[in-house]
């Protein structure tokens, strides 16, 4: 059985979709056919909704924005690509811990922000923040936040107990970069900086769409009010074009020590993490975003045939030392 599966993807390529489907999966189908367990989701995109409200809620009372300068830009800071790491590797930490949920989820999530932000060796913006101001930040994002945290506090076996942990998140460049590309851009960066017991247990499988194929699917996806959800949410113009022109998943297996291996060098050792491309530049997912009661058989047919084949390749490429 996989024990953690790195879902990676230019935005709107898939990865999403594929969740819901691998949810809906009969239990027995996915672990006999895909060698999967009850999937646990991990994902970064609420973060950066909430990094979106944190902002807008700032410009409302004239202070600084830390995230974001406007809805329609790129991160202020591009070393908040890491900061987002070290959320997902704080919440896969987490698991298998009893439960906590948050008396102020709000006051909570001002608080990893910052050791997040600390993590990636940038400023903690929240710690000095005068009471005042903070005290009404907090009232304003406290029902995202609310919405956001609980699924993190109840207790979830720890892997790999009958779970697959399933952690989903995209990173890119801009255009005109090329790989190897300079920090924090690219997965290179930000996988290095996920934790040894993640890196140890993980296997990749990438979403594989072009630029100008996710560009599309994202804006056909994007419905209003979605900006909160995993399968409606657009990802402004702009963003797409500075943060994600290309990526660099495609060189990192190129340039591995081991054929159908990422090679990451990180916390003094190296780690070879078998990773497989799920051709999706034919859209086969985006109707996974419908009611599964008006899924076509023959498209979900299909697509179960491929993610067997995909997932076959990747438990081939095993886990070999590293």
């Amino acid at each position: 059985m996989i024990d953690l599966l790195l879902l990676l993807g230019l935005p709107a390529s898939g990865k999403s979709e594929i969740r819901r489907y691998l949810d809906g999966l009969d239990p027995a189908r996915r672990a006999a056919d895909l060698r999967l367990g009850v999937p646990v989701h991990l994902d970064d995109y609420p973060y950066v909704h909430l990094m979106r409200r944190i902002s807008q809620e700032l410009r409302r009372r004239s202070a600084h924005p830390v995230f974001f300068a406007t809805d329609a830009e790129p991160m202020l800071e591009p070393g908040d690509w890491l900061t987002l790491t070290a959320l997902l590797a704080e919440d896969y930490a987490g698991l298998g811990r009893p439960p906590a949920p948050p008396e102020h989820p709000a006051a909570r999530l001002l608080n990893r922000f910052d050791r997040a932000r600390a993590a990636a060796g940038l400023p903690s913006p929240f710690a000095g923040l005068p009471s005042g101001l903070r005290a009404e930040l907090e009232g304003a994002i406290a029902d995202e936040a609310a919405v956001l945290l609980p699924p993190l506090a109840p207790p979830r076996p720890a892997p790999p107990t009958g779970c697959t942990v399933v952690m989903e998140f995209s990173r890119g460049a801009s255009q005109g970069m090329r790989p190897p590309f300079p920090t924090p851009w690219g997965y290179a960066h930000s996988l290095s900086a996920l934790s040894p017991d993640i890196l140890e247990r993980a296997a990749c499988l990438y979403v594989w769409v072009t630029p100008t194929e996710s560009r599309r699917r994202n804006r056909e996806r994007a419905h209003p009010g979605g900006e909160g959800s995993t399968l409606y949410h657009g990802v402004p113009e702009r963003v797409m074009r500075h943060d994600y022109a290309g990526d660099d998943v495609a060189w990192l297996l190129d340039h591995a020590d081991r054929s159908g291996h990422i090679t990451l060098a990180a916390h003094g050792r190296r780690y070879q993490i078998p990773a497989v491309r799920f051709d999706n530049r034919v859209d086969r997912t985006s109707f996974l975003r419908d009611d599964p009661a008006a899924w076509p058989p023959q498209q979900v047919a299909c697509l179960h045939q491929r993610l067997t084949a995909t997932f076959t390749l990747l438990l081939r490429r095993g886990r070999l030392p590293a």
